[in-house]
């Protein structure tokens, strides 16, 4: 009998496989102790009255989590002034950003995005069988949208618009973000990532959901993974409008955010006292590491994430292990750079101690 398997879909052919951050696993050389600095998590522990909210929900997870997500879909549509029908959660925003593929694009149609930028976006555009459509980034490692709209055609169903970016956490202002969307026809869906929205401190960036107000083709992407601090519980949302909503909830995977998730994040959302001190904290370190590297000799893009890119080239490699060596695990892209979250004070001193070694050797 011939040796046969199941047939798989042609598209699966060639797909890259997402690359977590990798651990900060053991201790550093000299038994110092390891950090991670690989994953843009937020550093501190769950916001105040998140934990006791999700041992009281342990206790029931022997039954299935609401699957309309009622209790947070009523905090978001309460939080940001939208109809509950325009809301749809996932399993973190990269969960939705899969559903809205799903609901908008198959084999024949295009998907735009810069070059880089999240890393998911080529995966899950051709997990649903549509065309990636790359569009370099300009020489500051910024969003090019006059390219961006040059690439759109009549097979254009999706574009994402990942502001800050990742992983060079640059921004797109308001006045181009505007003249972009003026080009974009309006039945292509343009999705704007904002997973980092909290860290933003330029008030030229416009907050997607004032944008999505005016403009049926927007959809806006937010996570309780980064500065909420949620990353292990999964759960992301989008605000879009009716059609596009609707369709995201027929496309959830079925209560596929846990109980668990839902209650952190309702918790998480009424602390907000609290996050918005931690996340003040963050920027401020941001500012500091940004500030040492350039006084190293580095050229830093300006960043309103809570990561900083150091590109590196054919160098990157090394520099992620000379980093893992003394004490921080980053997050290489082989010949191109480094992203590195803004982590603990320690951790940030140790990363700033070896970027000033490495460049002495450049």
């Amino acid at each position: 009998m011939s040796e046969t398997s199941p047939k798989l879909r042609a598209e699966l052919e060639g797909i890259p496989t997402y690359k977590p951050g990798k651990p900060a696993a053991g201790a550093a050389a000299g038994g110092r102790v390891a950090y991670k600095l690989s994953s843009n998590e937020n550093p501190y522990p769950p916001l105040p009255g998140v934990m006791e909210t999700v041992a009281a929900a342990a206790g029931s997870f022997n039954r299935y989590p609401d699957m309309a997500c009622t209790g947070l879909m009523s905090e978001l549509a309460d939080r940001f002034a939208v109809p509950l029908t325009h809301l749809s959660t996932g399993t973190g925003s990269v969960g939705v950003a899969q559903q809205l593929l799903q609901a908008t694009s198959g084999p024949g149609d295009e998907v735009i995005y810069a070059w880089r930028s999240f890393e998911a976006y080529p995966i899950i555009t051709q997990i649903s069988g549509a065309t990636p459509v790359q569009v370099p980034l300009t020489p500051g490692d910024v969003h090019d949208l006059d390219a961006m709209a040059d690439a759109v055609t009549e097979r254009t169903r999706l574009i994402f618009v990942c502001n800050p970016n990742n992983p060079t956490g640059t921004v797109v202002r308001r006045a181009e973000l505007e003249r972009f969307l003026d080009r974009v026809p309006r039945d292509v869906l343009v999705v704007l990532d904002e997973a980092y929205r909290e860290f933003i401190r330029d008030p030229q960036v416009p907050d997607g959901v004032e944008i999505y107000r005016q403009r049926p083709n927007v959809c806006v992407l937010r996570t309780f993974s980064k500065a909420y601090g949620l990353a292990g519980l999964r759960v992301g949302f989008a605000i879009a409008h009716e059609p596009v909503a609707a369709a995201l909830r027929k496309t959830a995977v079925p209560f596929g955010v846990s109980q668990l998730a839902q209650d952190a994040a309702v918790a998480s959302l009424r602390a907000e006292d609290e996050l918005l001190g931690r996340v003040g904290s963050l920027v401020c370190e941001r500012t500091r590491v940004v500030e040492a590297l350039r006084g190293q000799g580095w050229t830093v893009p300006e960043t309103q994430a809570n990561f900083v890119w150091l590109r590196l080239g054919e160098r990157t490699v090394d520099f992620a292990a000379a980093c893992e060596q003394a004490g921080v695990v980053v997050r290489p892209f082989p010949g191109e750079g480094v992203r590195v979250t803004i982590g603990e004070t320690e951790a940030n001193d140790i990363f700033l101690k070896t970027t000033e070694g490495f460049r002495k050797e450049l």
